[in-house]
């Protein structure tokens, strides 16, 4: 059987609106990730020791464990003790957590390589030390550490298609429903791939537009 793409047409609704769940997933999740890292950040270099646990614990478990088997705990696992979550909403959480978690590692470093004597010279004028975390050091640190975050990023985009195991209609389904109706594979995950493609060239123009207007801001 040869290919045929002229299939594929056919099927470009069911395809486009799997991308824009697709987009969606990847924006909720990262912004999730970028929020949760300098959270997470925080609590590890700064926060007492009855948080820092817990939270170094969390690190371990989303570091140490496979992102697909993370899915399949929050989503199938917490319904076990009461917690039912959509599907959507537990694919964000699992990839939002997830990329949380290396973000955090990343700002951590960034805020230890800001010169102490900025936090010194915050007190001095009277913040208290959250505010000058908050104001001056934290804003500070992410600026230098926008490039690896937004490698994350595309990282994020491409792991988002792992959601599609717990139901949540992205592309990758999109795809797969699509080749249980015409068994053509190749051509839809072809087609897949090439949306993809188009989705990663936006972020990556997006991500560099934010890179020169941190370096112009400078």
């Amino acid at each position: 059987m040869g290919l045929d793409f002229s299939v594929v047409p056919s099927f470009a609704g069911a395809l486009l609106l799997g991308a824009l769940w697709t987009v969606l997933l990847t924006v909720v999740s990262a912004v999730l990730s970028f929020l949760g890292g300098i959270a997470l950040a925080v609590i590890a270099l700064y926060g007492p020791w009855a948080i820092r646990l817990p939270a170094r614990f969390v690190a371990w478990l989303f570091m140490g464990t496979p992102l697909l088997l993370q899915l399949f705990l929050i989503y199938f696992g917490l319904v076990q003790i009461g917690i039912d979550l959509p599907a959507f909403v537990a694919g964000v959480i699992g990839l939002g957590l997830h990329y949380a978690v290396y973000n955090s590692e990343l700002i951590q470093t960034a805020i230890l390589a800001v010169d102490r004597g900025q936090m010194e010279a915050a007190r001095t004028l009277g913040l208290s030390r959250p505010q000058a975390l908050v104001r001056i050091v934290v804003p500070q640190a992410v600026r230098s550490v926008v490039p690896p975050i937004g490698n994350n990023m595309i990282a994020l985009l491409k792991d988002s298609a792992l959601v599609s195991v717990i139901g949540v209609a992205e592309l990758t389904l999109a795809a797969q429903l699509a080749i249980g109706r015409t068994y053509r594979a190749f051509e839809f995950y072809a087609a897949a791939a090439v949306l993809y493609y188009v989705i990663n060239l936006g972020m990556e123009a997006v991500l560099r537009r934010i890179e020169r207007r941190i370096r112009l801001s400078r």
